[in-house]
């Protein structure tokens, strides 16, 4: 105890000497240089690079402003940029509230001083907050300003945010703009932390491409250059097609869904502003929105993507209902957003954004003049290419079909751990828990699964009888897969989920095994399953999971000699070879399994010493032209198994003269 109140009376003495004169007052540009996190997100390699945005986008912002055409960004090897422009230039004479001060100097070395708090000088701007070009000479070591204003031209240098001498005029020019020359202060940042050429250069090429009305020339020190970058040491930026350029060049090598490009440009009711777009959705998915707002990226996304997002899917839902498309009905956000492939630019007055790095747009009142404005475009668009809006529609309602599935797969798989004993009713399963040297037989009815139980091998061996015809899921709706009790039974005894779900390592047997009958009706339940493995479970046939067992449609008797025979043509080969003596031979034809005796199930069918498997797989393994065969196996699916009935009736058509014998 009393060690404790000795503690806390020593607290107590030191919480006493806390009084006005520990109150510090930092002044001038000291609080950016205490805490540059709190004003370009830390001092790392992209906090770092954030010093060139701040200057860029004062340049950028002339050239909205409609004052300036050219900016140049350059990059030297002592770690020195250069950036100028053609603008109207910083005002040089004395600020109104320091007299004897000139404005620029006021701008260079005071936070929150700017011509960008209202819109009598700049009608869009993304600097807003007075502090980034003031910001940036806080955290230079050395840093020069150029000012090129009423054919004279002047010069001012600072140092850590301080002036290391007055404004100079340097003597007549004929040009005009401001040029800034910095190199980072390594107190901040260190010693080791250089600008990359590649970043600064796709942030200059983003610019241009954001602004259809500026050239932006990069220049840097062919030393900087890494053998292995792509990155120019000199090249000159323009884009008059603007985003949709932009789009148009990262997308080069990827299948598009429509072969045009949903672009355009337009202003916001009201005079509030403009915005411009460019959208596709690669056939692939993989989609990403790089959005801007006054040219600052928007990495995070903000009200501008929601407006978007917003307009996107109320066209296609809209769309979808004028052509009877229900399929349309279940297209959401993350399938109309979400897989396309989007630029975002917005220009508007006063912006709202989330801190100073502006990261997030967070104006309220943009979603709805984004959304209004993309909507109308988006209409005419869709109504103007019939094919391609109906080639659109079509697949996202797949992509949301899939979503669905998934989701239901992932329920399913949550119930099946949740109740591992409550495992279809029909299913005899085996007695062995282990998956190793385990196997499935999926048999056709109620018949063909009394015989199958009695000819398995109770350890190892385990029956699921399917009633008739499963669906076919290429042609199915989701509404239909879900509500499908053989594919629910089916995917419950494999236990592996199905979908985007699907985990091999779940699989509850080493083989699956279909087995049906060896007609004609028996082959369509076969090539149903086998589709149903390849759309919901393409890992299972990929792990080499999956077989058909070759089930004999003929009994051969001569004498004491019994052969079994697969088909016609294995009849005939057993007839000329294994009974070409003298005697009466009697052929019987299997009707299905179920007329089979268990023995002869047993021997023919299912015995692992005298059986025959066909192993199903998508493509070879060691197959140099696998990715080749891959694909002709989806396009070959979906010719005979997909919605389309005139893609079957053309490769009859096709292959119908192929046919020789046609089992009836």
């Amino acid at each position: 105890m009393a060690d404790l109140l000795s503690s806390s009376q020593g607290a107590g003495r030191k919480g006493a000497g806390y009084n006005a004169k520990d109150i510090e007052v930092l002044e001038g540009l000291e609080p950016v240089r205490r805490r540059p996190g709190m004003y370009i997100g830390g001092t790392d390699e992209a906090a770092l690079h954030h010093l060139v945005a701040e200057v860029l986008d004062n340049g950028m912002d002339e050239a909205v402003a409609g004052c300036a055409s050219v900016i140049t960004v350059r990059l030297d090897a002592d770690n020195k940029v250069t950036i100028s422009d053609n603008g109207r230039g910083i005002p040089v004479d004395d600020h109104p509230k320091y007299p004897g001060t000139s404005a620029l100097e006021v701008i260079m070395t005071t936070l929150h001083a700017g011509g960008k708090f209202s819109d009598h000088v700049y009608q869009t701007a993304g600097g807003l907050h007075g502090v980034g070009v003031s910001v940036v000479n806080a955290l230079s070591q050395e840093l020069v300003v150029e000012v090129a204003r009423g054919k004279q031209l002047y010069r001012q240098s600072y140092s850590r945010g301080l002036a290391t001498g007055k404004l100079k005029k340097i003597g007549a020019t004929t040009k005009q703009g401001t040029t800034i020359i910095f190199v980072p202060d390594c107190e901040i940042f260190g010693s080791k932390l250089r600008f990359k050429p590649s970043t600064l250069y796709k942030m200059a090429r983003a610019k241009a491409y954001l602004f259809r009305g500026v050239e932006i020339r990069w220049s840097c020190d062919p030393a900087l250059i890494k053998s292995d970058d792509h990155t120019p040491e000199k090249a000159t930026l323009h884009f008059p097609g603007g985003l949709a350029d932009y789009l148009a060049s990262a997308l080069e090598d990827r299948a598009l869904v429509t072969p045009q490009l949903f672009s355009g440009t337009a202003d916001l009711p009201d005079n509030k502003g403009r915005v411009e777009w460019a959208i596709a959705w690669p056939s692939n998915g993989q989609g990403f929105c790089h959005s801007y707002c006054n040219t600052i990226p928007t990495p995070q996304g903000g009200t501008h993507e929601q407006g978007l997002r917003a307009a996107l899917l109320r066209g296609l839902r809209a769309h979808g209902d004028l052509l009877g498309n229900r399929r349309a009905s279940a297209i959401t956000g993350d399938e109309a957003f979400g897989d396309a492939t989007s630029l975002l630019s917005l220009f508007i007055h006063d912006p709202q954004f989330q801190g100073q790095t502006k990261e997030k747009l967070a104006s309220v009142e943009t979603i709805r003049l984004v959304d209004q404005v993309i909507k109308d475009h988006f209409d005419h668009w869709l109504s103007a290419d019939p094919l391609s809006s109906k080639a659109l529609l079509d697949h996202l309602a797949a992509k949301a079909e899939e979503r669905i599935k998934a989701s239901q797969a992932k329920e399913l798989a949550r119930k099946s751990a949740t109740h591992r004993l409550r495992l279809p009713g029909k299913l005899a399963d085996c007695a062995q828990m282990a998956a190793t040297d385990t196997e499935i037989f999926i048999v056709e009815g109620d018949s063909a699964g009394g015989s199958a139980k009695q000819a398995r091998n109770r350890a190892t061996q385990a029956i699921l009888p399917i009633r008739g015809k499963i669906l076919n899921v290429a042609s199915a709706s989701t509404e239909k897969l879900r509500a499908n009790q053989e594919i629910a039974d089916l995917a419950l005894a494999l236990g592996c989920g199905i979908g985007s779900a699907f985990d091999l390592s779940k699989l509850r047997y080493e083989r699956v095994i279909i087995m049906t009958d060896a007609d004609v009706d028996g082959a369509h339940i076969a090539s149903l399953l086998m589709t149903f493995f390849y759309r919901e479970m393409p890992g299972l046939i990929h792990a080499g999971h999956l077989y058909l067992a070759q089930p004999p449609l003929y009994r051969l008797t001569q004498g004491d000699k019994t052969a079994y025979a697969r088909d016609e043509a294995h009849k005939e080969e057993l007839l000329e070879t294994t009974f070409n003596g003298r005697g009466k031979i009697e052929i019987s034809r299997f009707k299905g399994l179920g007329e089979m005796m268990p023995a002869q199930l047993k021997q023919t069918t299912m015995d692992p010493q005298s059986r025959s498997l066909l192993r199903v797989i998508i493509a070879a393994p060691d197959s140099p032209d696998r990715a080749e065969e891959t694909k002709e196996t989806e396009t070959l699916v979906e010719k005979l198994m997909g919605r389309k009935a005139e893609l079957r009736f053309q490769y009859i058509q096709e292959n119908a003269k192929f046919v020789q014998d046609v089992d009836i």
